[in-house]
């Protein structure tokens, strides 16, 4: 899309309804917590990757929760564990915010995803390769990215743009910033927006792990995601979603919401690098940092704290570190990951981490890093380890990067 009006111009956008289903909890509390205590989340899956052979047979699990309030019996028989999740947490988020009776065509849903609907087509051939014409029925359905998008949309009635962006790893905060620009360009009036996936399969962890990107601690799977650390060797995946509803900020106050805060910029760039590995200098990353704060209307020092993406892969890491020193001229505010909680959601990681971390702004608190023993990054980068830090009241940086030198990036403001 084209540039936004001039921030004077346009119309403010907060969140009023955020929906969660993820490894750290199935509430956006319960995950707060999590995230504070820098507990890991990871665990081995004797069913699903030990008793096949996986070379990496740990992973962040969404916790068991009651379907029956969300789904309905026929739902889930035609869709899959991604949609569901993403399903679920916009009922969730819906009903967070309480939206009145808006004209269904100035209601969008915009959605991010990785892995989209692959790990059904996976379990699909799997389960009836030697039989093609004994599939399910909803088999296609099932599988296409911009399912779970669109059956927000038929099950709220929603008539505005439905999209799914998939932008590797920073799909979700894509998909955030565009339903963003779709309300300050006077498109849509609220959108509910997000992402997630759910990748915890045989071929996903394999293919993952033959690019050495994974962490092969089968042995300690709760220590080992561990961003920014000097004895990390790859990320952890996790699964879930995280939806959040935008509308206008006029309108929300108008109505007496609950406003918990402002998406107040957003940029997103590509450092046409390499198809997986980040570019080492971070010059696109750091660019795409200063555009989404000069976006906000801001200035680099009027940041109070930086979620990062912070992967726990060697390069992310180092190649983020870089960027951050670079945009902040060696001033940045204090950064954090949740990833060695929760591990990496791939689409849903950014929707997640922007929703924590307008949280953690609000009540002026940094999570520390779990796992983070020795910052191998300290040089450039205060990174919060041990517990968790208070700092002033300011806005908050949300990075993520993607496979690919997909970089987005949101500048979020707690409260009104």
């Amino acid at each position: 899309m084209t540039s936004p009006p001039p921030a004077a111009d346009r119309p403010r956008v907060v969140v009023t309804g955020i929906g969660v289903k993820t490894p750290a909890g199935n509430t956006l509390d319960e995950v707060v917590a999590a995230v504070m205590s820098a507990e890991s989340t990871a665990a081995a899956l004797v069913d699903e990757l030990v008793d096949r052979q996986a070379p990496v047979r740990f992973a962040c699990r969404v916790p068991n929760f009651d379907l029956e309030p969300y789904l309905t019996r026929r739902e889930l028989r035609q869709i899959d564990r991604p949609t569901a999740l993403a399903l679920c947490a916009a009922v969730d988020a819906v009903r967070d915010a309480g939206l009145p009776p808006i004209p269904p065509d100035r209601v969008g849903v915009h959605l991010g995803t990785g892995i989209g609907g692959l790990p059904s087509m996976e379990a699909t051939a799997l389960d009836h390769g030697a039989d093609p014409m004994g599939m399910p029925v909803h088999t296609v359905p099932r599988t296409m990215a911009n399912s779970a998008a669109a059956r927000i949309a038929m099950r709220h009635g929603f008539l505005g743009s439905c999209l799914t962006h998939t932008t590797a790893c920073a799909s979700g905060t894509n998909a955030i910033g565009e339903a963003l620009r779709r309300i300050q360009h006077g498109e849509l009036d609220a959108a509910v927006t997000g992402g997630f996936d759910a990748a915890i399969t045989t071929i996903m962890l394999s293919g993952f792990a033959r690019m050495r990107a994974l962490s092969l601690r089968n042995d300690d799977p709760g220590r080992a995601s561990r961003p920014f650390d000097a004895d990390r060797d790859g990320f952890v995946m996790g699964e879930g979603a995280a939806l959040l509803v935008l509308e206008r900020r006029d309108a929300a106050l108008a109505r007496g919401a609950r406003i918990h805060g402002e998406v107040a910029g957003y940029a997103t760039n590509s450092d046409a690098f390499h198809i997986a590995a980040p570019h080492p200098e971070g010059a696109a990353a750091a660019a795409c940092m200063a555009r989404a704060i000069a976006d906000a209307g801001l200035r680099p020092a009027a940041i109070g704290q930086v979620n990062a993406h912070g992967t726990a892969t060697r390069l992310n890491d180092r190649a983020e570190a870089t960027a951050l020193h670079r945009c902040f001229a060696g001033q940045a505010p204090p950064v954090t990951s949740i990833k060695g909680v929760t591990g990496h959601l791939i689409g849903g990681s950014g929707a997640l981490e922007a929703a924590v971390a307008l949280v953690c702004a609000g009540r002026r608190t940094v999570p520390p890093v779990a796992n983070l023993t020795t910052c191998a990054e300290a040089d450039r980068i205060d990174v919060v380890a041990g517990a968790p830090r208070q700092v002033a009241l300011a806005p908050v940086l949300s990075n993520s990067f993607g496979f690919g030198g997909q970089n987005a990036c949101l500048v979020l403001t707690p409260g009104n």
